[in-house]
């Protein structure tokens, strides 16, 4: 999960033979050739930009099987993750997913097809259980660690009939490590590059997630998020990214930050696939209480929601965040007139409370992640079940998990004094009502809106290992930490880099963001696939 740079610290963004864990940590990275490989054209790849539906039907009609296309993605990580661009995306196969695909091609010819995941092949961040697969965090902490269950979205996928192709790279601990951490960095993966521009950051945390599915590597994944970790990744890449209503999707066997915040969501190349993943893995489950008050039943088809225009939708456009660049600005205008040709009244509107939760955001992030994190480690049996022995290990192997920055949210984390402490209490308390009630809520009662929008974030940034990261601002913050929903949908490009367009709700509104993305979606079609270029020209040497 990317933790905002607005924070001024790097807030979560929650194998086989050729697994890069065991590789030592990269120095940075050296300028990277362009690929010529006709295996990196997408149109080289008979399943290129094929969505869950798509594949349902060819499977039906028997033009293909869940076996054929677990081959085919996997074949396609060896040519453009592992060789061609290398991406490092993914960092762990599943080494039973060839007979996962075979056990529910041999159901479907037995006449059962569990829905509409049957025989899906899709990836998980690295911060999910899923056996019998390692769950490392990114972190070389954790190598070999092999949790002895599924986590509970796992499960739900699993009986739903998709094929779990194998794990996704992360920014180390989700990016919860430290001030100056690298997006898409981890001394378990490696860096993790963009395929719109390979010198680009792919953003955080749930970066191998997104550039894998980017990239047609799978036909979607599973993300985490504390604070812009799915929606951010989901927009450098040219993704749909959903971060659900916090107790939503059951956070069981799932490596946490802060329970106040974290949350698991679909990364899709389209809205309707991002539905049909959410409709898997929403539901109650008795391991994670924030579940009990889930609202929307586990059965709920978000799909069947997915139809008609905007008419008659009141929809606040976010003013706070229009100056993130002259291009982000110019692509949201477009954005809006095309919301206002799908029928939506489109209005200015500002989150009265902007910005004002940071601090404390901060505080509970940090009050939050020591107990959470232990009581993880200690239920799934890891090697090391304290802060303070993951401390040591960082320090004790210094030039392998921190050759390029240290662990000062761990060591911040590790002080504070817990989760009793009224200084906690009060910032977790102050921090929900401020992007809530008195935030994403007010401002929706004030202008009678349905929703909110905000373009997500800005183009993705160099790489820069010696400078830091250079996060241009975001437009998801408030619905981070209020624990509403928000979905990024492509809305353009500059420069052949891609850009979103946030749709934000109050809590449980995921239905009603789901169909007007939809439809923003469907008359925009503004996802491109990427190139893999090497890089391309910063904004300035356009003009």
């Amino acid at each position: 999960m990317r933790v905002v740079a607005l924070l001024s610290v790097a807030l979560a963004c929650m194998g086989t033979a050729g697994c890069r864990r065991d590789e030592p940590s990269p120095p940075p990275p050296a300028p990277v050739a362009a690929t010529t490989s006709s295996s990196a054209d997408p149109a080289d790849f008979p399943y290129a930009e094929a969505g869950i539906a798509d594949l349902q039907a060819a499977m039906e009609r028997g033009e293909t099987s869940s076996h054929a296309l677990v081959q085919a993605y996997l074949a396609r990580i060896i040519a453009l993750d592992r060789n061609g661009p290398k991406l490092n995306s993914v960092i762990e196969l599943n080494p039973l997913a060839r007979n996962e695909a075979a056990r529910l091609d041999a159901e479907r010819a037995a006449g059962r097809v569990r829905g509409p995941l049957h025989g899906i092949p899709l990836l998980l961040k690295d911060n999910i259980d899923a056996t019998p697969m390692a769950t490392t965090a990114g972190s070389q902490a954790l190598a070999g660690f092999r949790p002895p269950a599924d986590a509970f979205l796992v499960q739900r996928l699993r009986e739903a009939g998709a094929v779990i192709l194998g794990k996704a790279n992360l920014s180390e601990w989700a990016n919860f490590r430290s001030t100056r951490s690298t997006s898409g960095w981890s001394s378990a993966g490696g860096q993790t590059r963009n395929p719109y521009a390979l010198d680009r950051s792919p953003c955080g945390s749930s970066s191998g997630t997104a550039v894998a599915v980017a990239a047609n590597l799978a036909v979607a994944g599973i993300g985490t998020e504390t604070d812009g970790s799915i929606l951010c990744p989901a927009a450098v890449n040219g993704l749909v990214g959903l971060k659900p209503t916090v107790g939503l999707v059951s956070r069981d066997g799932i490596v946490p930050i802060a329970p106040s915040q974290d949350t698991a969501g679909p990364m899709a190349r389209t809205v309707e696939d991002a539905a049909l993943l959410l409709a898997a893995i929403a539901g109650r489950d008795p391991n994670d209480p924030a579940t009990a008050d889930n609202r929307v039943l586990a059965t709920f088809d978000y799909a069947a929601r997915l139809h008609g225009d905007l008419r008659g939708v009141r929809i606040g456009l976010l003013q706070d965040h229009l100056s993130i660049s002259p291009e982000v600005h110019a692509a949201t205008m477009k954005a809006v007139a095309s919301l206002r040709e799908a029928g939506a009244t489109v209005v200015p509107t500002r989150i009265p409370t902007e910005g004002q939760w940071r601090d404390d955001e901060r505080e509970v992030l940090l009050s939050e992640f020591r107990p959470a994190l232990e009581r993880y480690l200690r239920q799934r049996e890891a090697p090391l079940r304290t802060l303070e022995q993951l401390i040591e290990y960082n320090r004790e192997h210094a030039s392998e998990v921190m050759p390029l920055f240290g662990q000062e949210l761990f060591e911040q984390a590790a002080s504070r004094p817990g989760l009793a402490d009224p200084a906690y209490i009060s910032a977790r308390t102050r921090a929900r009502r401020l992007a809530g009630a008195e935030g994403i809520d007010a401002a929706l009662k004030a202008d009678r809106l349905d929703l909110l929008v905000a373009p997500t974030t800005g183009v993705a940034w160099p790489i820069d290992y010696a400078g830091g990261e250079r996060f241009p601002g975001a437009g998801y913050g408030a619905a981070a930490v209020a624990g509403y929903p928000a979905i990024t949908v492509p809305m353009g490009h500059s420069r052949g880099l891609p850009l979103g367009l946030a749709f934000i709700g109050p809590a449980w509104s995921e239905p009603r963001l789901l169909q007007a993305a939809h439809a923003y979606e469907q008359l925009t079609r503004a996802r491109r696939p990427p190139t893999f270029p090497a890089s391309v020209p910063d904004a300035d040497a356009t003009r």
